[in-house]
């Protein structure tokens, strides 16, 4: 896998991650939309840490700076 995230993005995926977390902590979602972003939130975190999204692949996105 070749890394195609960049730091501003992988920021941003890691504060919607808190943002789910504190709503569910909170009580503020529940049920079966706390489950969908529950989801959503683990997908996102686990590409925050590897760097790579798997659906910027096919449309050969990058956002991770040029050296």
């Amino acid at each position: 896998m070749k890394k195609n995230m960049g730091s501003t993005d992988r920021i941003i995926r890691i504060a919607i991650v808190a943002i789910v977390a504190v709503l569910y902590l909170t009580d503020i979602i529940s049920g079966t939309f706390a489950i969908v972003l529950g989801a959503f939130a683990v997908i996102l975190l686990i590409t925050s840490f590897v760097s790579f999204c798997p659906l910027y692949t096919p449309f050969n996105l990058s956002t991770r700076k040029k050296i």
